[in-house]
Order: structure tokens, then sequence, then C-alpha cells
């Protein structure tokens, strides 16, 4: 039946910033809660039709899925310009090098959201696409983070290079911890993907490598996590300039 939106906060961001178009909502008939009335209200403001259905009906439309009582259909998610990138003095954008997990891409824009990024930049191939589930997952930041695809990463790095922005690469093989690097700049974090991290290419083509230290048993975090520390060092420094 369409692209599908679950859930209050996704469906309320979606209809704020418009990405992606809502066309209907569906809601169950025993669903309620202020925010979903500050939804119901937001679609009316913009003439978007919303429907109460017995929560049957509802399961449905979205066998499985931890919908929350709300379902919205909506039209594709929509890909931004690479101008986007530039828009601020300062840009500060994430690559994302093969993040095929929709959950971890969408808790990686939900992190990227909160430290007010740019955009991120992931690839035309093998990486997990715009969705749902990765709306979801971000609890409706996709809706405001601008995502840019990327025919091929290794030349869209020389590209913002280029441009003066200095390109770090985020990989356990890293030369610096990743505190050692002054991100003030204009800056571009690359990450890997789930399994492989940094392709070589991509990781030749950085400017700096950095890691995290593993002081555990274990050889890896999560991506989501690993975004999250560094992203938020870039915070900091920013924040105590």
């Amino acid at each position: 039946m369409g692209n599908q939106l679950f859930g209050v906060h996704s469906i309320y961001e979606a209809l704020t910033a418009g990405n992606p178009p809502i066309e209907r909502i569906y809601v169950g008939r025993e669903t309620r809660s202020p925010k979903l009335q500050e939804v119901i209200e937001l679609a009316g403001q913009r003439s978007i039709p919303v429907r109460r259905e017995d929560r049957h009906v509802l399961e449905r439309m979205a066998p499985g899925v931890s919908h929350q009582g709300i379902i919205a259909l909506c039209g594709e998610f929509r890909y931004s310009p690479e101008e986007i990138l530039f828009r601020t003095e300062i840009p500060f954008i994430v690559v994302l090098d093969g993040v095929e997990d929709p959950h971890n891409l969408g808790a990686v824009i939900r992190t990227a959201e909160a430290g007010n990024v740019s955009g991120i930049v992931v690839p035309e191939r093998h990486s997990a696409p715009l969705s749902d589930t990765v709306a979801k997952a971000s609890a409706g930041a996709l809706a405001h983070v601008p995502v840019v695809r990327a025919g091929n990463l290794v030349s869209f790095l020389d590209h913002i290079k280029k441009k003066g922005v200095w390109v770090v690469g985020v990989d356990a093989s890293g030369e610096k911890l990743w505190t050692e690097f002054d991100y003030t700049g204009p800056i571009a974090l690359v990450f890997g993907g789930e399994h492989r991290g940094l392709r070589r290419l991509v990781r030749e083509h950085c400017d700096a490598v950095v890691r995290l230290p593993m002081l555990g048993k274990i050889e890896s975090l999560n991506i989501s996590v690993t975004a999250g520390v560094v992203l938020y060092e870039v915070v900091r420094q920013r924040a105590s300039r």
C-alpha cells in the first residue's frame, strides 16, 4: 500500500519538514495522546486527510509492524542536492561508507541531527535506502537531516577537499586518537560499514584517520555508537572556540 511511515514522532516530524510528503493518515480509534492531537491538527492545517480506523485495519495495513496506532501513507523520501552541505560557513559533513542496516543508518541520522550536522552523504550502492524503517529508527530526525547520495565516494571526497573541507576517516587503524584532531574548521567525518570498516581507497583519500581506543576484548563498536562519540567531540570543540 505505497510508502508508509509509522509512529507519532516520525509522522509529526515529516509533517513539519514536508519530507517525505504525507498523503493520508490512519489513526486507531482507541489511540489517544497529546502528541497525536498535535499530529491531527497539523495534518488539518496542511489539508491532509485523517481517518479513524479499527486496530485490525491498521494491523492489516502494516502486519508485524510496531505502528503505535498511527500510519501515514507518503511519497518517496527525497535525497538532497550536494549544495545543501555548504549552506553554512563551516560545513560539518558525515560520510557513511557502506552502512547497510537501516536501523544503524537511522540511529546515525538521529545523532547527526542532534549534533547539527550540515548533512549526511551515502553512496548509491551498498547503503540502506531511505525508508520507513530508517525514519522510525531516527525518531523523526530523517525529516530534518539532508541526505545526499554520491555516485562515487572517492570522487566526492576529492571534490569537497578542493572546497576546503578536511576529510577525517574514523577507523581502528587510525594514527591518532579521535580527540587529537582539530575539528573546528570545515570537516567531513567518514565512517565505514558495519562489517568491513573503511574501504582501502576511501581511507587513502582521507586527510587523516583517527581511532577510538578499544580497551576491552571486543574489536569494534556499533557504527551508531562510534559516530555518536566522534560527532560530539566535534560539538565540544566547536562550542569551546
